[in-house]
């Protein structure tokens, strides 16, 4: 991990910066290339992979043993802030049972992306880095084995140990919903992208990769809070009512913008396209291609789960967590059928006379 030894907006700053082209300029120009790139190479194998793997990729054993050591700690922070902080504040709340339970998950991640986003958009704003504007110019100077700027090595530090840390946290510590097996499937290719795009120096496109989803994590994880806070201590709290519907508006949006439409169009188009044209026998072309292709399937695969919020929303439904399992369902095998039947209502909610119906309980009206 060393300093800076090249200026990149010098760099940019010899070639002319590219318009960020449409959908079609990328799946045509993307297909032309990468096609080309197949047809044209005639040793492709786990030779010649075998061989580039060892000539290019560098990292060292100080580097893994950090990691593991980080993705630890952060096991431990949170399960200490959880006993010492979440889940007394979720009692002092008086949040009901099952918002509980799942309350300490969301302040911890809020916590985390925060953090995280706050630091990346220091790095591709505040800094010389020109990798938003120009995407292109990740690719500008790059060699093998490069040094690693060390505030990007900061960057991938946190979040390559945190994405080991929220692997066993998925299976182990996080409430289980319809999509957590895709979850842990797209936390290991976002280490792997993390880990091979560092051993190989493809940091900087790493940098922008974070950047454009680590935004819609926090807008999520503010909005379940808020979800969980409305209803708390026999009341209905209009205030994180709003601040849900405003989370989840925020949250749909900025999924659309960044994910599907900044992501593809600025790191993929980079990666297919401008990539080759930087250099043209990069290590490992097509399977990071294929990693980054696959982020963007899971994002389309999330976008349906927003789809279906959406349309609930225009249905007057209750804003709540559509990946959740059914809940309803399995208590009402539990209990009496006169009070199975008041679980229909579960979501239902109006304001009569100054009171918050909620449950087939009347509640106090807070803003």
């Amino acid at each position: 991990m060393a300093s800076h030894i090249v200026d990149d907006s010098t760099s940019a700053g010899a070639v002319e910066m590219e318009p960020m082209p449409g959908y079609v300029d990328l799946i045509t120009k993307a297909y032309t290339v990468m096609y080309g790139a197949l047809r044209d190479c005639s040793t492709c194998g786990l030779e010649l992979s075998k061989r580039t793997l060892l000539d290019n990729a560098y990292i060292t054993w100080n580097e893994i043993i950090l990691f593991c050591f980080c993705a630890f700690l952060w096991t431990q922070i949170r399960q200490g802030l959880t006993e010492c902080l979440f889940k007394p504040l979720a009692e002092w709340c008086k949040l009901q049972n099952k918002d509980a339970a799942k309350m300490p998950e969301s302040a911890w991640k809020l916590i985390f992306y925060t953090m995280s986003w706050s630091y990346s958009t220091y790095l591709l704003f505040f800094t010389s880095y020109s990798f938003f504007y120009d995407p292109p110019s990740v690719f500008y100077d790059w060699k093998s084995g490069m040094s690693v700027p060390t505030d990007i090595a900061i960057a991938y530090l946190i979040q390559g140990s945190f994405y080991g840390h929220s692997i066993y946290a998925t299976v182990y510590m996080d409430a289980w919903r319809k999509d957590s097996a895709v979850m842990v499937v797209h936390h290991v290719i976002t280490l792997a992208l993390i880990s091979f795009s560092y051993a190989f120096r493809y940091h900087n496109v790493g940098v922008l990769v974070l950047f454009l989803h680590d935004i819609n994590d926090i807008q999520l994880e503010f909005t379940k809070l808020n979800v969980y806070l409305k209803s708390r201590g026999g009341s209905y709290y209009l205030l994180n009512d709003i601040l849900s519907n405003m989370g989840s508006v925020s949250f749909s949006i900025t999924w659309f913008w960044f994910r599907l439409y900044w992501f593809p169009l600025k790191v993929l188009y980079a990666t297919c396209v401008s990539s080759l044209q930087s250099v043209p026998n990069i290590p490992f072309y097509f399977f990071f291609n294929a990693l980054l292709l696959a982020l963007l399937l899971m994002n389309i695969y999330w976008f349906l789960f927003i789809v279906v919020f959406v349309v609930k929303v225009l249905k007057m439904k209750e804003v709540n967590d559509v990946r959740e399992y059914e809940e309803v369902e399995a208590v009402k095998g539990l209990v009496p059928d006169d009070q199975a039947n008041d679980l229909d209502h579960h979501h239902d909610h109006s304001a009569v006379h100054r009171k918050h119906v909620q449950n087939g309980v009347s509640k106090d009206k807070h803003l």
